[in-house]
This record gives C-alpha cells, structure tokens and sequence, in this order.
C-alpha cells in the first residue's frame, strides 16, 4: 500500500489551490487499489474537508505514515517530515535566494524534493503548471486595468465568480474600444490570454498589420520566438540556439511599443535573456504602451518596469516613465502594472483540476511505480543529495547561510 498525503499550504499569502481534488482522489482510490490518500485540514484550500471526506479521503493532521506528500508552493521549513518524498514548486532553480535555507534543511532532513516545474515531455514541454489559468486571469485583469484607465468598459473582478464558465458569462454584451493588443510567447500562459482575447471579441491579426494599420476593432497579435528575438550578428532566429546562447540575440519587440495599447507578457525569462525593451524607451514620448499584465512576472525581467509583486486584492500600481518609481495606477504620466505572483488562486477550482488531471495523466502511475526518467529529471535532491542533474546548485545548497 502506498500512501498519499496532500499537505496543507504554509506559504503566506495562503494558497488556495491542490494537487488534487476530491472527485479526483475518489477516482484514484477506484482505480488504484494500493493507493490510499489522506488530506491535511486547512482554513484556506478551496475544496472544502467535507468534499474529501464525502470523496472517502481522511482528513487528518499527521501525515507522518505517509510515502509521497503532494504540495503546491514552497514548504515552511518547520513542516518538513525527515525521509520523504515530497513533490512541489520549490522556486529554486533559477537559485532563488529566499528559497535557499529550505532546500538546506531539505538535505539536512534527507528528504526526497521532485520539483513539478522540472517535469518535461521528451520535447522540452513542462508537464506540469498552472500557466493556462494564470494566463485567463492574467488577460482579464490587464484588460480590466485598461478599461478602468480609460472608462470605456467595465470588467468584474475574478476572484467574485465560483467558475471560469460563471466568468465568461460576465463578458456577454461587452464591446471593448478599437485597441491594439500585443501577446508575447507559445506556452500555456499565451494559451490562456488567446482564450481571453477570443471570449472578449478581439480579432488576431499578423505582426506586419499589427504594425501598420489603424482598425475599427479591437485587435490583438501573438508574438512567439522569432517575432521577438534575432541574431545580433545574422538577425536570424533559432530557437535552439536562442535557448542555447541568448546572450547572442537581441529583442525586436521595440517598434510593439509605439503601437500597443495593451501588453501581455507571457514568456520564460532568466538574466541572460534580453529584455522586450529598456528603462529609456519607456520615458520616450513614442512610447505607446498604457497597461503592462506581466503574466510570468519577473521583477525587473523581461519587462524592466515591473517593479515587484501586487496582490489579488489589489493587482494594479502606476510606474511613473521618468522617475521609474511605483505610484497610484491610472495617472497620466504613468504605465499601469499587473504583477501578481498568484494569479491562478482566483480561480483555484479550475485551476486545481486541470492540475490534478495532468499529475494523474503523465505522472501519477510512474510516481506509484517507483520512477521514470520524467520523474528522475525533475529531481533536485534525492534522499538528501543534490542530483547529478542539478550540480550548478552545489554553491547554492551547500554554501553556508
């Protein structure tokens, strides 16, 4: 018998999302005779404990006889069981420093770490995330900020609705003004501004008409790899080699930011990567952009006015294009900045079973079975040892805190 437990978020802000729901967990033990799961209670999880224990999933505190522990984000360093097994986001290998004493106590405590973001189809496609939904509230709160700024339409806040179909009924009979819309990348969380940018009524149109038409309707271009970067010496793209050498490439997106009325940045970034634009294009009077949603949100990253974290409670604040300090959103010398770090958690249900239904699809049966080269890939530290794989980490776990 292998048992399962689902543990409860520490992180604060408190997540509101799981790795599996009830009506999942119900299927689990339906189908997997040696599988038995046991749920930690929790004030904040948007499943209720009376959903699991209705789905015949224990509720309890201890968790201690448990083999595998399913997280979310980050475990609070007090919570971690000695000798497990633990799968969750543990937001550290970009090597991110306010992560750096849990991953020590993680080797310190011989603990098992898989790290969902390392999950990766044989073509390099992550496994698993929550990109898509970060994607829908991402574009609907950018579109939201727009509309407040300049009064010409009225969105509801997400977090109020209980479904992404009870947010899609809000948008029957919106007409949005004649915008311009630019969408930056091809993963999941373009996927899910595109579905956004659908629902809403907005018309794709190609990069050149993008660039040098006026319309009557809103409209919105999708920008992937090859409109973004080129070669600084062939002004070429490829996207091995970009992804390879980025230092080598340089960003196209400049001649975006005299047209665009709204920006939807939704591309991977780390330091080596060049970013959409600079600090001295934004003070530029032929700076166009009014509302920035960093999706992926890295601060002072692809989009170098992104200047840290809002919340759910309050997404938005102004950066003023000269002074570069944060200020009210909406001000006229301002850009308004979406940067919220959590963006699934307003719609955590949908969120949480899209989630749980590819853990159970490409990971679950391997994870019962003892591993897979998936599942070894993803693996920062097993049992108290830093992986093979994650050797660039060696300073970063073993260098005294």
């Amino acid at each position: 018998m292998i048992r399962i437990g689902l543990i409860r978020e520490g992180k604060i802000p408190h997540d509101n999302r799981v790795a599996l729901t009830p009506a999942q967990c119900k299927w689990i033990h339906k189908t997997g005779t040696a599988v038995r799961l046991a749920v930690q209670p929790s004030d904040y999880r948007c499943f209720s404990e009376k959903e699991y224990q209705m789905a015949g999933v224990e509720v309890r505190e201890d968790l201690s006889d448990c083999d595998i522990l399913l997280g979310i984000k980050e475990v609070a360093i007090s919570d971690l069981i000695a000798g497990k097994s633990y799968l969750f986001f543990s937001h550290t290998k970009k090597l991110q420093e306010r992560n750096r004493e849990m991953l020590r106590e993680i080797i310190d405590r011989k603990i098992t770490l898989i790290d969902y973001e390392c999950m990766e189809h044989e073509d390099g496609q992550r496994v698993l995330g929550f990109g898509f939904f970060a994607g829908i509230v991402g574009a609907h709160n950018g579109m939201m900020a727009y509309g407040q700024r300049t009064g010409k339409f009225h969105l509801q806040r997400v977090y109020i609705q209980n479904s992404f179909r009870q947010l899609i009924h809000t948008y029957f009979g919106l007409k949005l003004p004649n915008i311009k819309v630019a969408i930056t990348g091809s993963g999941r969380v373009a996927h899910g501004v595109l579905e956004i940018m659908n629902l809403l009524g907005l018309i794709e149109v190609d990069p050149d008409e993008f660039l040098s038409r006026s319309f009557t309707y809103p409209v919105f271009v999708q920008l992937k790899g090859g409109a973004l970067y080129e070669n600084i010496e062939s002004g070429n793209y490829n996207r091995e080699e970009f992804h390879l050498c980025p230092e080598r490439y340089r960003s196209k997106f400049h001649p975006y930011t005299k047209v665009t009325d709204v920006l939807m940045n939704g591309i991977y970034w780390d330091q080596h990567i060049p970013r959409l634009f600079e600090w001295e294009e934004v003070s530029k009077e032929d700076f166009c952009i009014k509302t920035i949603a960093d999706i992926t949100d890295d601060m002072g990253g692809s989009v170098p006015c992104n200047l840290g974290d809002a919340t759910i409670e309050t997404p938005l604040y102004g950066v003023d294009r000269l002074t570069q300090q944060k200020t009210l959103p909406y001000l006229q010398n301002s850009i308004d900045i979406m940067s919220v770090g959590n963006l699934p958690n307003e719609l955590p249900r949908d969120a949480s079973r899209y989630f749980g239904e590819q853990l159970i699809k490409y990971v679950l049966e391997d994870l019962l079975k003892g591993g897979s080269p998936m599942i070894s890939k993803a693996t920062l530290i097993e049992k108290g040892r830093l992986t093979d794989h994650y050797s660039y980490m060696k300073d970063y776990a073993s260098a005294t805190l």
